[in-house]
This record gives C-alpha cells, structure tokens and sequence, in this order.
C-alpha cells in the first residue's frame, strides 16, 4: 500500500486519546491509529449505504426472481 504524507488539524482531546493508545502499544504510532480510524470509518459508511441499497429491494419480486426456473423438471436440470 502506498501512502502519502497530509496535514491535519485534529482536536486536541482526540489527540491526547491517540497518544494514550501508542504508549499503551495498541497502535504503532499516531499514523497508524488515524488510518485505522479512518479505514473502519469508510468501511461502515459502505456497509450502511450498502444496507440502505438492500432494503429498497422489493422482496416478492426478488424472490421470485431467485425461484425462477426452479420450476422446470428435474429431469431437464443438468449432471453435476
């Protein structure tokens, strides 16, 4: 992974936070801490809308959908 230096500003209470985890060792360093936090931030913010996407769905149709072509003879369904 490729990473590339940026500039925050962070509020001082969070900071303090942070060091506290790397002197405890949970976090190599205050890089380290930060794009954990940012990483399981993003990866929520993904399964929620993914979540959102889902209960759109129309579920009678999906599962029709799913069921379709369950109907046909057993005997017309392929080896495996």
């Amino acid at each position: 992974m490729s990473t590339v230096k940026v500039a925050i500003s962070i509020d001082s209470s969070l900071l303090v936070q942070i060091d506290q985890m790397v002197k405890e060792k949970i976090f190599p360093s205050r890089s380290k801490a930060i794009q954990s936090a940012i990483h399981e931030k993003l990866n929520r913010l993904n399964r929620d809308r993914l979540a959102q996407e889902c209960s759109k769905l129309d579920v009678k149709f999906e599962q029709a959908l799913a069921e379709e072509g369950m109907s046909e003879e057993l005997s017309q369904w392929p080896e495996y």
